[in-house]
């Protein structure tokens, strides 16, 4: 079921924070102005403001790109306390639900590519039209302003099971070969002494 009078309301707001004011926290804590991260304080400020308050929610990315972030810096939820998974389908989409309800009820924000069009630097930008840096930074930042969240589409959801259970390590060993802890499941030695990692020469 979408949820039209939620997507269709302008919110004043991301999660308490101006316009601006997000912006020069992306700046702060993501390195650069990134324009997904401009749209994904919508998507999480949507999704927010269309579920009960005082629940206590858990957080799904369909992308690894920037959206993460955006979950990390406006919510409790994040990659370290396991309150964010990444699914990786390469969507531009996020779901908030409540953890504490078998059936997990929420709901699902998305980049609606067939908005877009309407706002001609974002489009182009989404679907990599332009080559990286010549996007027209200020152009791109202020279509996403004013585009809010005219660009999303929202649906109440239910989470499947297999994706709500909390990932545990088990028990801990320490590796024959390289002498470091590792979870002791993934067999007589570490992963990275399996041979399973290309990061030291």
């Amino acid at each position: 079921m979408t949820i039209e009078a939620a997507a269709c309301s302008e919110l004043k707001e991301i999660a308490g924070y101006s316009f601006d004011e997000y912006r020069e926290l992306v700046r702060q804590f993501h390195g650069s102005e990134a324009p997904g991260l401009l749209i994904g304080g919508f998507m999480v400020a949507l999704a927010l403001q269309s579920l009960d308050e005082g629940g206590f929610y858990d957080a799904i990315s369909e992308t690894r790109t920037c959206l993460p972030d955006a979950i990390q810096l406006l919510t409790p939820c994040t990659i370290g306390n396991g309150w964010l998974k990444i699914v990786p389908f390469g969507r531009y989409a996020l779901t908030l639900y409540d953890k504490t309800v078998p059936s997990h009820p929420g709901v699902r924000v998305h980049v609606d590519a067939g908005k877009l069009k309407a706002w001609p630097e974002i489009y182009a930008w989404f679907f990599k039209l332009k080559a990286k840096g010549q996007e027209g930074q200020e152009n791109l930042g202020e279509q996403i302003r004013q585009a809010g969240t005219s660009i999303l589409g929202i649906t109440r959801i239910s989470v499947n099971d297999q994706f709500t259970k909390k990932v545990h390590k088990g028990k801990i060993g320490v590796c024959e070969q390289c002498g470091e802890a590792y979870p002791a499941e993934d067999g007589q030695v570490c992963l990275a002494c399996q041979g399973n990692t290309a990061v030291y020469l």
